[in-house]
């Protein structure tokens, strides 16, 4: 069954403004490959070129911060949906 994605307004405009994209994978890494593949240049947006998850990108599933789980290698059981939320800033 495939994993619900929510989309920030920032990177709608790489799937034809959908708030919500269900795609592939059993771990938060696989689930962003898959949305890459879907939705090219996603994976630039949310990977720097080490391919780490960029710091100003937070993962969610859950609404579990995966920064406080395994990571990319946090496991995405059937129903659970993944957000990701830029980062804000303010000063």
């Amino acid at each position: 069954m495939p994993t619900k994605v929510r989309i920030p307004t920032a990177l709608r405009t790489l799937t034809g403004g959908a708030a919500e994209v269900a795609v592939d994978g059993s771990t938060v890494g696989e689930v962003l490959k898959s949305l890459d593949a879907a939705h090219p240049g996603m994976g630039e947006r949310l990977f720097d070129d080490a391919g780490n998850l960029r710091r100003f990108v937070n993962v969610f599933v859950a609404e579990e911060d995966i920064r406080f789980l395994d990571g990319v290698a946090t496991p995405v059981a059937e129903g659970q949906v993944v957000s990701i939320i830029p980062a804000v800033a303010g000063g």
